[in-house]
């Protein structure tokens, strides 16, 4: 997930051509009755409010929808206490920090309800929530609403300030009364805006020094709160009938992924990212594809078709609500709410066509509406049309290293950009800028698409003869894609060299060598890089990207057999550990790039419950194929055997965006990451893309509970 900030919102412009276009909202404005203030919010039918809570390390997480209300509360007890609201409706927020304290306060969640209230006639939906909060005393720091993206900066400590000072209307004044504190503003560009009000009955809220201080009246006495948080953004539309019977009854994660669904748009995952993220849709909709209902699946691909840019690239992440406005009055001068999308990344262009194919193609439920679908309307033209522009893009991104198969024409970040695909902080492929997976597995799974399209006749009704003939010989590349571009990113070290690295690596980041060394048997390792870099360079970094290939691609044999059976070796060696699969090992990487990839980066050697989705979903295609040895075939189940052991051992943060670890006595500890603050950033209680376990079940003789 790229942790865009504001920093890219104030201070000098960059040209907007490069990495966004700005578009008419694709949403109608929703007319809403009147309402009396501050009342209930109906009954939804006959269906109850969805309601369910998650805790995470200090962070307890409490998730509502019902109908136009859907929020995520989130109190982080601890030595840095805080309470955040996030909301679907225009990825807005608002959250109330305090001053750290001396001694560790603890949270305490009592009933959450939903609320919608009319301010000016206009209504604004959110929640009502008891809580209690064992502390002496609490000083309030700052209170922040609007974008969620402007509380992710906070949070982060990145671009606030200068955010603040080139708009200071995005600060809202509190309202300060004995018993409460209410902070409350419109939209920059005068809309409903944003909410948060902190009240108690046993505790008063005065001013000391310039802060805004909340102590109990009687001390040791637990302080009762009620918070109250709304949002006047356009509310989204929730999926009615998600899942079809197939799905695993796994009630976390059917919870998670409703709250993240709506006809509009998936969300990527919550409270950080409760918007539209092209890559995270893609994949999610990919593997949830067997337990979706065909509406779903259909909504999902039409929310990408309908963010591409006007040459047909994928957008990555959209700027709305005040997000919107606020770059709009960056760039242009004048506030406007109309969308922004982020074109930066590289991966999603070469996803959309795999993904298409998938369901339009091959399942059955999807190919029997192929044809309406691709009729369907998307603004003046068809979803057709949008889909041919992206596989026109793919082809035209194609012929210089079909033609010519040297590094300098594989797909390369784009100019400036220090990310391009799913590892999206800055050192994720470290700092290379040629990504292995968007060249050797995306790309050519995306012309292999091309070709299924072609002979199914499916683009005769969007396409000239002589984009058909350029589709083609684009789509006959495939093969060649493959081969050569997987060649450039082969890493190969020696048996002393790879056993030393791993030795010394083991040393200093003080965990066991044993096990690790024992699986590599005295011999050499070899594996594809996680990326080139600017010389063409392998990066050899080992990563979990080859279960891309394992889903999507079909290698050879022996090459499916040797990396596979690299990656399970017990890290440091390989990626497996008691608490999961690690995305990264930068082992047999120079020592200086060791640091780079700790357990407390985002992108290092952490746990990320997708990519261990898509190596469980690639290890079972695998498996299904009839060219395998039987050697072959017994490590391959041996590996999925090995990688489900670890899926269910983590099953407490299934629904987790990510997770690290610690070690002691011989045995890795799941970590929540970022809850104790010791990471660079935090995990998203709720992830669109953990939750596709509701469509993988273990394996034939394992079950994880």
């Amino acid at each position: 997930m790229h942790l865009s900030t504001m920093a890219s919102v104030v201070g000098a412009a960059t040209p907007k051509q490069r990495w966004h276009s700005v578009v008419s909202s694709l949403a109608l404005m929703v007319c809403l009755a009147a309402m009396p203030a501050a009342r209930a919010a109906p009954d939804q039918g006959a269906g109850s409010p969805l309601q369910f809570r998650i805790t995470e390390g200090n962070i307890e997480n409490a998730f509502f929808q019902d109908g136009p209300v859907a929020a995520h509360l989130l109190l982080s007890s601890g030595e840095k206490p805080r309470v955040l609201v996030a909301f679907p409706a225009g990825n807005s927020g608002a959250g109330v920090w305090f001053e750290p304290t001396d001694k560790p306060v603890h949270w305490s969640l009592g009933p959450v309800t939903g609320q919608q209230r009319s301010v000016e006639g206009h209504a604004w939906n959110g929640i009502v929530a008891d809580a209690s909060v064992t502390a002496d005393r609490l000083v309030l720091t700052d209170a922040v609403l609007g974008s969620i993206r402007v509380l992710r900066d906070y949070q982060l400590g990145q671009g606030y300030a200068a955010q603040v000072t080139a708009t200071p209307k995005i600060v809202a004044t509190p309202q300060l009364a004995e018993r409460s504190v209410r902070w409350q503003r419109q939209r920059l560009d005068g809309a409903p805006g944003y909410a948060i009000a902190l009240s108690t009955d046993n505790g008063r809220f005065v001013r000391e020094g310039g802060h805004i201080v909340l102590r109990p009246d009687r001390a040791g006495e637990a302080l009762r709160l009620r918070i109250e948080a709304s949002t006047g953004e356009t509310p989204l539309t929730p999926f009615a009938n998600l899942l079809n019977d197939h799905a695993q009854p796994d009630l976390r994660s059917r919870e998670a992924l409703q709250f993240l669904s709506y006809r509009e748009k998936f969300l990527a995952g919550s409270w950080r990212f409760d918007t539209y993220f092209g890559r995270d849709t893609l994949m999610s909709l990919r593997l949830l594809m067997p337990v979706l209902q065909p509406a779903a699946v259909d909504a999902g691909i039409a929310s990408v078709l309908a963010r591409l840019s006007p040459d047909g690239q994928v957008a990555h992440e959209e700027g709305v609500g005040e997000f919107a406005v606020l770059q709009h009055l960056k760039d242009e001068g004048k506030p406007s709410a109309a969308p922004i999308y982020d074109y930066t990344m590289i991966d999603g262009n070469y996803m959309l066509p795999p993904v298409a194919a998938a369901w339009l193609l091959e399942d059955p439920r999807g190919r029997e509406g192929a044809r309406a679908f691709l009729a369907g309307k998307l603004g003046t033209g068809r979803q057709g049309d949008a889909l041919v522009r992206n596989l026109l893009f793919v082809a035209a991104s194609s012929e210089a290293f079909a033609h010519k198969p040297v590094y300098t024409n594989l797909i390369a970040l784009k100019p400036g950009a220090k990310v391009g695909q799913w590892r999206d902080s800055n050192e994720g492929i470290g700092r290379g800028r040629y990504p292995y997976d968007v060249n050797a597995v995306w790309m050519p799974a995306a012309l292999r698409a091309i070709g299924q399209f072609l002979d199914a006749g499916l683009l005769d009704g969007y396409t000239t003869p002589a984009q058909r003939e350029r589709l083609h010989a684009a789509a006959a590349g495939a093969g060649d894609w493959e081969q050569h571009a997987s060649a450039l990113f082969t890493v190969h070290l020696s048996s002393k060299l790879a056993s030393g690295q791993v030795r010394d690596y083991a040393r200093q980041i003080g965990v066991s060598d044993a096990s690790a060394l024992k699986a590599m048997g005295g011999a050499g390792v070899e594996f594809p890089a996680i990326a080139l870099d600017a010389q063409g360079k392998p990066i050899p970094v080992l990563h979990s990207d080859e279960g891309f290939r394992l889903l999507f691609g079909k290698p050879d044999p022996a090459v499916l057999d040797r990396d596979v059976v690299g990656l399970m070796r017990p890290f440091p060696a390989g990626l497996m550990t008691d608490v999961g699969m690690l995305v990264a090992n930068p082992a047999y990487a120079d020592r200086e790039v060791w640091s780079r990839f700790g357990n407390n980066a985002y992108h290092g050697t952490v746990v990320w419950a997708w990519q261990q989705a898509i190596m469980a979903a690639g290890l079972k295609r695998q498996l299904a194929r009839a060219d395998l040895s039987v050697p072959t075939r017994q490590h391959l189940e041996a590996a999925q055997s090995e990688l489900w052991r670890a899926i269910c051992a983590a099953g407490a943060v299934r629904t987790s965006e990510l997770w690290s670890w610690s070690y002691a006595d011989g045995h890795y500890r799941i970590e929540p990451f970022g809850a104790e603050g010791a990471h660079e950033d935090e995990s998203n209680a709720a992830q669109l893309w953990s939750t596709v376990f509701l469509a993988l079940p273990p394996p034939a003789g394992q079950s994880c509970r």
